[in-house]
């Protein structure tokens, strides 16, 4: 509806009408389309609340959670056959042999350990069994906008947004460095960040925008 009313506005100005009658090459119409993309864009982008380093630090800080995408190592002590790498599924759980799945979307590897060796002792599947759960890999993140790779990266221990940016190529010189949106799946959506001390940390999952500087 923005996007509709800005035209509208644009439409009703002679100068503007008189340009678009001018513009008969492909290009010329696909540069007028991505002036109002971003013009609109820019609108909607301010949508996002607020909420400072400290705020976004919090969750992060006390370990990433795990979530689909993330690959485990899954040792049952004394039983081969049980033991290997596993991923947690799209639908949030892990599927062993022999028990049915066992949920780690929102979990920490501890709590998937417990649950596992709850589920082997109760079906009387292993005589007092013992678990231990190891990350193998995290789910990537994403980092989009002004940066000089924009697209997806592998998540690996503790990252900070300077890291981040750091693998995709450093920002560019057209970019927001002061502030950023993030989406993660515990927010439900995105928050805006002004980055500033402490570094604001990064965690799996994230999809980073760096938006263009208005100066």
């Amino acid at each position: 509806m923005i996007r509709t009313s800005v035209i509208r506005f644009l439409n009703g100005l002679p100068e503007y009408r008189r340009q678009t009658r001018r513009l008969v090459s492909p290009a010329g119409a696909l540069s007028l389309s991505l002036s109002v993309s971003l013009l609109t864009g820019g609108c909607a982008s301010q949508d996002y609340p607020f909420v400072d380093v400290a705020q976004a630090n919090a969750r992060a800080e006390q370990g990433p959670r795990l979530d689909a995408g993330d690959k485990l190592r899954i040792v049952v002590f004394d039983e081969p056959s049980l033991t290997g790498e596993y991923e947690v599924a799209t639908s949030g759980a892990v599927t062993l042999p022999l028990i049915s799945d066992v949920p780690a979307s929102g979990s920490t590897t501890g709590q998937v350990a417990d649950a596992i060796t709850g589920k082997l002792a109760q079906g009387g599947y292993v005589l007092n069994p013992r678990v231990a759960v190891d990350i193998v890999s995290y789910r990537p993140f994403y980092i989009l906008g002004e940066v000089g790779k924009p697209g997806e990266y592998t998540y690996a221990g503790e990252l900070s947004l300077l890291q981040a940016v750091a693998k995709a190529g450093g920002f560019t010189a057209r970019a927001n460095k002061g502030t950023i949106v993030v989406m993660r799946k515990s927010w439900g959506g995105g928050r805006r960040v002004n980055v500033g001390d402490p570094a604001l940390l990064v965690m799996p999952g994230d999809t980073i925008t760096v938006s263009e500087s208005m100066m």
